[in-house]
Protein backbone atom coordinates (compact mmCIF):
# COMPACT_ATOMS: atom_id res chain seq x y z
CA UNK A 1 0.00 0.00 0.00
CA UNK A 2 2.72 2.50 0.90
CA UNK A 3 4.73 1.34 -2.07
CA UNK A 4 1.88 2.20 -4.47
CA UNK A 5 1.77 5.79 -3.19
CA UNK A 6 5.49 6.22 -2.85
CA UNK A 7 6.52 5.64 -6.47
CA UNK A 8 6.24 9.34 -7.32
CA UNK A 9 4.71 8.43 -10.69
CA UNK A 10 1.15 9.52 -11.51
CA UNK A 11 -1.44 6.77 -11.60
CA UNK A 12 -2.71 5.72 -14.99
CA UNK A 13 -6.39 6.39 -15.78
CA UNK A 14 -9.00 3.89 -14.62
CA UNK A 15 -8.96 0.73 -16.68
CA UNK A 16 -5.51 1.46 -18.14
CA UNK A 17 -2.12 0.16 -17.12
CA UNK A 18 1.23 1.86 -17.54
CA UNK A 19 4.79 0.70 -17.24
CA UNK A 20 5.72 3.58 -14.95
CA UNK A 21 2.61 3.91 -12.78
CA UNK A 22 -0.02 1.67 -11.18
CA UNK A 23 -3.55 1.88 -12.56
CA UNK A 24 -5.74 4.36 -10.68
CA UNK A 25 -8.52 1.76 -10.64
CA UNK A 26 -8.37 -1.97 -10.02
CA UNK A 27 -10.50 -4.69 -11.57
CA UNK A 28 -12.44 -6.98 -9.26
CA UNK A 29 -9.74 -9.64 -9.53
CA UNK A 30 -6.99 -7.12 -8.77
CA UNK A 31 -8.93 -5.56 -5.89
CA UNK A 32 -9.66 -8.97 -4.38
CA UNK A 33 -5.94 -9.82 -4.49
CA UNK A 34 -5.04 -6.38 -3.07
CA UNK A 35 -7.43 -6.85 -0.13
CA UNK A 36 -6.76 -10.59 0.18
CA UNK A 37 -10.47 -11.40 -0.22
CA UNK A 38 -12.24 -13.82 -2.51
CA UNK A 39 -14.12 -12.17 -5.37
CA UNK A 40 -17.56 -13.26 -4.10
CA UNK A 41 -17.01 -11.41 -0.81
CA UNK A 42 -15.68 -8.38 -2.72
CA UNK A 43 -18.84 -8.26 -4.85
CA UNK A 44 -20.99 -8.46 -1.70
CA UNK A 45 -19.17 -5.45 -0.23
CA UNK A 46 -19.46 -3.52 -3.50
CA UNK A 47 -23.19 -4.21 -3.92
CA UNK A 48 -23.84 -3.08 -0.34
CA UNK A 49 -21.79 0.10 -0.96
CA UNK A 50 -19.58 -0.87 1.97
CA UNK A 51 -16.40 -0.44 -0.07
CA UNK A 52 -15.30 2.27 -2.56
CA UNK A 53 -16.36 1.03 -6.00
CA UNK A 54 -18.05 2.16 -9.21
CA UNK A 55 -19.96 0.14 -11.78
CA UNK A 56 -18.78 1.16 -15.26
CA UNK A 57 -19.96 -0.52 -18.44
CA UNK A 58 -21.40 -3.45 -16.51
CA UNK A 59 -18.28 -4.22 -14.47
CA UNK A 60 -16.97 -3.07 -11.10
CA UNK A 61 -13.90 -0.84 -10.81
CA UNK A 62 -12.18 -0.05 -7.51
CA UNK A 63 -10.23 3.24 -7.10
CA UNK A 64 -6.85 2.28 -5.63
CA UNK A 65 -6.41 5.47 -3.54
CA UNK A 66 -9.87 5.14 -1.99
CA UNK A 67 -9.24 1.48 -1.20
CA UNK A 68 -6.09 2.49 0.64
CA UNK A 69 -7.99 5.13 2.61
CA UNK A 70 -10.76 2.60 3.34
CA UNK A 71 -8.21 0.15 4.75
CA UNK A 72 -6.78 2.83 7.01
CA UNK A 73 -10.27 3.75 8.15
CA UNK A 74 -11.06 0.14 9.09
CA UNK A 75 -7.89 -0.29 11.14
CA UNK A 76 -8.07 0.54 14.86
CA UNK A 77 -5.69 3.42 15.48
CA UNK A 78 -5.53 4.09 11.74
CA UNK A 79 -4.47 7.38 10.22
CA UNK A 80 -8.02 8.71 9.95
CA UNK A 81 -8.81 8.41 13.66
CA UNK A 82 -7.41 11.91 14.21
CA UNK A 83 -10.17 13.60 12.23
CA UNK A 84 -13.92 13.92 12.54
CA UNK A 85 -16.04 15.46 9.76
CA UNK A 86 -19.64 16.15 10.76
CA UNK A 87 -22.30 17.03 8.23
CA UNK A 88 -26.12 17.08 8.11
CA UNK A 89 -28.29 19.47 10.10
CA UNK A 90 -27.10 22.85 11.34
CA UNK A 91 -27.07 23.74 15.04
CA UNK A 92 -25.54 26.71 16.92
CA UNK A 93 -24.50 24.67 19.96
CA UNK A 94 -22.87 21.89 17.92
CA UNK A 95 -21.05 24.53 15.84
CA UNK A 96 -19.69 26.11 19.03
CA UNK A 97 -18.66 22.70 20.41
CA UNK A 98 -16.75 21.69 17.27
CA UNK A 99 -15.03 25.09 17.08
CA UNK A 100 -13.91 24.89 20.72
CA UNK A 101 -12.72 21.29 20.39
CA UNK A 102 -10.85 22.10 17.17
CA UNK A 103 -9.07 24.98 18.90
CA UNK A 104 -8.12 22.71 21.80
CA UNK A 105 -6.75 20.04 19.45
CA UNK A 106 -4.72 22.47 17.38
CA UNK A 107 -2.65 20.51 14.86
CA UNK A 108 -3.16 17.22 16.73
CA UNK A 109 -6.54 16.52 15.12
CA UNK A 110 -9.19 17.91 12.82
CA UNK A 111 -12.83 18.41 13.81
CA UNK A 112 -14.95 20.06 11.11
CA UNK A 113 -18.67 20.77 10.81
CA UNK A 114 -20.21 21.33 7.37
CA UNK A 115 -24.04 21.54 7.54
CA UNK A 116 -25.92 20.29 4.47
CA UNK A 117 -29.38 19.42 5.74
CA UNK A 118 -30.48 16.02 7.06
CA UNK A 119 -31.01 13.99 3.87
CA UNK A 120 -27.94 15.24 2.01
CA UNK A 121 -25.89 14.62 5.15
CA UNK A 122 -27.07 11.02 5.36
CA UNK A 123 -26.20 10.50 1.70
CA UNK A 124 -22.70 11.84 2.37
CA UNK A 125 -22.39 9.51 5.35
CA UNK A 126 -23.54 6.54 3.27
CA UNK A 127 -20.91 7.36 0.65
CA UNK A 128 -18.23 7.61 3.37
CA UNK A 129 -17.58 11.27 2.62
CA UNK A 130 -18.34 12.22 6.23
CA UNK A 131 -17.82 10.58 9.62
CA UNK A 132 -21.07 11.63 11.28
CA UNK A 133 -24.40 13.19 10.30
CA UNK A 134 -26.51 15.42 12.54
CA UNK A 135 -30.20 14.87 11.92
CA UNK A 136 -33.72 15.71 13.07
CA UNK A 137 -36.95 14.57 11.46
CA UNK A 138 -40.29 15.41 13.05
CA UNK A 139 -41.61 15.80 16.57
CA UNK A 140 -39.91 14.31 19.60
CA UNK A 141 -42.83 12.00 20.33
CA UNK A 142 -42.18 10.06 17.11
CA UNK A 143 -38.43 10.62 16.80
CA UNK A 144 -37.25 7.10 17.71
CA UNK A 145 -39.37 5.55 14.97
CA UNK A 146 -38.91 8.32 12.41
CA UNK A 147 -35.11 8.50 12.75
CA UNK A 148 -34.79 4.71 12.48
CA UNK A 149 -36.99 4.66 9.36
CA UNK A 150 -34.98 7.51 7.87
CA UNK A 151 -31.68 5.71 8.39
CA UNK A 152 -33.07 2.46 6.98
CA UNK A 153 -33.36 4.16 3.59
CA UNK A 154 -29.59 3.74 3.37
CA UNK A 155 -28.08 0.28 3.07
CA UNK A 156 -24.97 1.37 4.93
CA UNK A 157 -27.07 2.02 8.07
CA UNK A 158 -26.55 -1.63 9.06
CA UNK A 159 -23.15 -0.50 10.32
CA UNK A 160 -24.36 2.76 11.89
CA UNK A 161 -25.16 3.84 15.43
CA UNK A 162 -27.48 6.66 16.48
CA UNK A 163 -26.48 8.91 19.38
CA UNK A 164 -28.69 11.57 20.93
CA UNK A 165 -27.19 15.04 21.34
CA UNK A 166 -30.17 17.00 22.67
CA UNK A 167 -33.82 17.87 22.41
CA UNK A 168 -34.45 21.18 20.63
CA UNK A 169 -37.39 23.57 20.33
CA UNK A 170 -38.40 23.95 16.70
CA UNK A 171 -40.61 26.64 15.18
CA UNK A 172 -40.45 29.78 13.05
CA UNK A 173 -37.75 32.46 13.25
CA UNK A 174 -39.29 35.96 13.09
CA UNK A 175 -37.78 39.30 12.11
CA UNK A 176 -37.35 41.86 14.87
CA UNK A 177 -40.61 43.55 15.83
CA UNK A 178 -42.84 41.02 14.06
CA UNK A 179 -45.58 39.64 16.32
CA UNK A 180 -48.06 37.08 15.04
CA UNK A 181 -50.70 35.01 16.80
CA UNK A 182 -49.94 31.73 15.07
CA UNK A 183 -48.55 29.81 12.10
CA UNK A 184 -51.82 30.20 10.22
CA UNK A 185 -51.27 33.97 10.03
CA UNK A 186 -47.80 33.54 8.53
CA UNK A 187 -49.10 31.09 5.93
CA UNK A 188 -52.35 32.86 5.02
CA UNK A 189 -51.03 36.40 4.66
CA UNK A 190 -48.27 37.89 2.54
CA UNK A 191 -45.31 37.38 4.84
CA UNK A 192 -41.97 36.77 3.14
CA UNK A 193 -40.45 33.36 3.90
CA UNK A 194 -36.84 32.22 3.68
CA UNK A 195 -37.60 28.55 3.10
CA UNK A 196 -35.22 25.70 3.81
CA UNK A 197 -34.28 23.35 0.98
CA UNK A 198 -36.00 20.01 0.38
CA UNK A 199 -34.52 17.35 2.64
CA UNK A 200 -33.89 19.73 5.55
CA UNK A 201 -35.32 18.66 8.89
CA UNK A 202 -36.60 22.16 9.69
CA UNK A 203 -38.59 22.24 6.47
CA UNK A 204 -40.02 18.78 7.22
CA UNK A 205 -41.09 19.95 10.68
CA UNK A 206 -42.71 23.07 9.23
CA UNK A 207 -44.54 21.11 6.52
CA UNK A 208 -45.96 18.74 9.15
CA UNK A 209 -47.09 21.68 11.30
CA UNK A 210 -48.70 23.40 8.30
CA UNK A 211 -50.49 20.21 7.24
CA UNK A 212 -51.97 19.77 10.73
CA UNK A 213 -53.51 23.26 10.32
CA UNK A 214 -54.83 22.73 6.80
CA UNK A 215 -52.02 24.51 4.97
CA UNK A 216 -49.07 23.53 2.76
CA UNK A 217 -45.63 24.99 2.11
CA UNK A 218 -46.94 26.23 -1.24
CA UNK A 219 -49.24 28.59 0.68
CA UNK A 220 -46.18 30.47 1.99
CA UNK A 221 -44.76 33.41 0.04
CA UNK A 222 -41.18 32.24 -0.45
CA UNK A 223 -38.63 34.92 -1.39
CA UNK A 224 -35.38 33.04 -0.66
CA UNK A 225 -34.02 29.56 -0.04
CA UNK A 226 -31.63 28.92 2.85
CA UNK A 227 -29.30 25.93 2.95
CA UNK A 228 -28.63 25.92 6.70
CA UNK A 229 -30.31 26.92 9.96
CA UNK A 230 -28.05 29.88 10.48
CA UNK A 231 -28.28 31.08 6.88
CA UNK A 232 -32.06 31.17 7.32
CA UNK A 233 -31.65 33.23 10.50
CA UNK A 234 -29.19 35.56 8.76
CA UNK A 235 -31.67 36.25 5.94
CA UNK A 236 -34.30 37.19 8.51
CA UNK A 237 -31.81 39.29 10.50
CA UNK A 238 -30.96 41.27 7.33
CA UNK A 239 -34.72 41.65 6.74
CA UNK A 240 -34.44 39.95 3.36
CA UNK A 241 -37.30 37.81 4.71
CA UNK A 242 -39.87 38.09 7.49
CA UNK A 243 -39.67 34.53 8.75
CA UNK A 244 -38.03 31.14 8.29
CA UNK A 245 -38.33 27.64 9.76
CA UNK A 246 -35.73 27.01 12.45
CA UNK A 247 -34.93 26.52 16.11
CA UNK A 248 -35.26 28.84 19.06
CA UNK A 249 -31.47 28.70 19.47
CA UNK A 250 -30.85 29.94 15.92
CA UNK A 251 -33.30 32.79 16.45
CA UNK A 252 -31.67 33.76 19.76
CA UNK A 253 -28.17 33.68 18.27
CA UNK A 254 -29.24 36.44 15.84
CA UNK A 255 -31.40 38.35 18.32
CA UNK A 256 -34.64 37.48 16.49
CA UNK A 257 -38.17 36.62 17.49
CA UNK A 258 -39.49 33.08 17.61
CA UNK A 259 -42.83 31.30 17.20
CA UNK A 260 -42.62 27.87 18.91
CA UNK A 261 -44.19 24.85 17.20
CA UNK A 262 -42.86 21.93 19.26
CA UNK A 263 -39.83 19.91 20.35
CA UNK A 264 -37.68 17.52 18.35
CA UNK A 265 -34.81 15.11 18.90
CA UNK A 266 -31.39 16.09 17.57
CA UNK A 267 -29.20 13.04 16.92
CA UNK A 268 -25.91 12.00 15.33
CA UNK A 269 -25.68 9.00 12.99
CA UNK A 270 -22.21 7.51 12.55
CA UNK A 271 -20.47 4.20 11.79
CA UNK A 272 -20.17 2.01 14.88
CA UNK A 273 -16.38 1.85 14.64
CA UNK A 274 -16.25 5.62 15.24
CA UNK A 275 -18.53 5.49 18.28
CA UNK A 276 -15.79 4.70 20.82
CA UNK A 277 -12.96 6.61 19.22
CA UNK A 278 -11.29 9.09 21.52
CA UNK A 279 -12.09 12.03 19.26
CA UNK A 280 -15.81 11.30 19.17
CA UNK A 281 -15.93 10.74 22.92
CA UNK A 282 -14.10 14.06 23.34
CA UNK A 283 -16.82 15.69 21.23
CA UNK A 284 -19.57 14.30 23.47
CA UNK A 285 -17.71 15.44 26.58
CA UNK A 286 -17.25 18.94 25.13
CA UNK A 287 -20.92 19.10 24.16
CA UNK A 288 -21.93 18.53 27.76
CA UNK A 289 -19.28 20.56 29.60
CA UNK A 290 -19.95 23.72 31.61
CA UNK A 291 -19.25 26.03 28.67
CA UNK A 292 -21.77 24.23 26.43
CA UNK A 293 -24.41 24.05 29.15
CA UNK A 294 -24.06 27.78 29.77
CA UNK A 295 -24.42 28.56 26.07
CA UNK A 296 -27.42 26.22 25.79
CA UNK A 297 -29.17 28.12 28.59
CA UNK A 298 -28.36 31.51 27.04
CA UNK A 299 -29.69 30.50 23.62
CA UNK A 300 -32.68 28.61 25.00
CA UNK A 301 -34.61 25.80 23.40
CA UNK A 302 -32.25 22.97 24.44
CA UNK A 303 -32.58 19.99 26.74
CA UNK A 304 -29.17 18.29 27.08
CA UNK A 305 -30.28 15.61 29.55
CA UNK A 306 -30.30 12.79 26.93
CA UNK A 307 -26.79 13.65 25.64
CA UNK A 308 -24.77 10.54 24.71
CA UNK A 309 -27.67 8.07 24.75
CA UNK A 310 -27.13 5.36 22.11
CA UNK A 311 -30.42 4.54 20.41
CA UNK A 312 -31.60 1.34 18.80
CA UNK A 313 -32.35 1.22 15.07
CA UNK A 314 -34.75 -1.76 15.14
Amino acid sequence: MAEARGTGAPAAPCGQAADTAPAACLTAREAAAFLQLNEKKLYELANRRDIPAARVGGKWLFPRALLEDWLLEQAHGGALTDRLLITGSDDPLLAATTAALGHELGAEGLVAYSPTGTLTGLELLARRRANACALHWGGVEHSAQQHALLLHRFGASRQWALVRLALREQGVILRRGLEVDGLETLAAFDYRWAMRQAGAGSRHFLESALASRGFAATDCSVVAEAYSEREAAALVAREDADCAPGTRAAAAEFGLGFLPLGWEAFDLALPREILFRRLFQDLLAAHGDTRSQTLARRLGGYDLSPLGRVLGLD
